[in-house]
């Protein structure tokens, strides 16, 4: 089974792949990351896309960890040229974990890109 780095590296794969990582969405820092990052800064865009995703868990009648609501598998924010896709991973336990994967957009395949990391965020449950 794979690890982070071997995950991330697998998302680095993927077509149109910019950049990839594993955040814990409640504190916005970054268990992993690979390639670029939005604004060269992982850090950074670890932070943003955790107040998206704490503003949705907040607001929506989904939820996060795959419990008795309809669990949330994903988030798609499209911006000017990328899309930042964000992928929930779902455990056993009160996971509040995300993949994410920054794309360009004239090279990614949205629909690939979505299939290919919930594989990957399955493959990281079991391993």
């Amino acid at each position: 089974m794979p690890g982070i780095d071997q995950v991330l590296a697998q998302a680095m794969g993927i077509p149109g792949v910019l950049g990839a990582g594993l955040i814990d969405w409640t504190s916005g820092l970054t268990l992993g990351t690979a390639g670029q990052a939005p604004n060269g800064d992982h850090e950074a865009a670890a932070a943003d896309t955790a107040e998206v995703v704490q503003a949705v868990a907040r607001n929506a009648t989904f939820d996060t960890t795959g419990a008795a609501a309809p669990a949330l598998e994903d988030l798609i924010i499209t911006a000017a040229g990328s899309y930042h896709l964000i992928r929930f991973v779902h455990t056993a336990f009160d996971s509040q974990t995300y993949l994410y994967l920054w794309l360009d957009r004239a090279q990614a395949n949205l629909a690939v890109a979505r299939i290919r990391l919930r594989d990957l965020a399955a493959g990281l449950v079991a391993s």
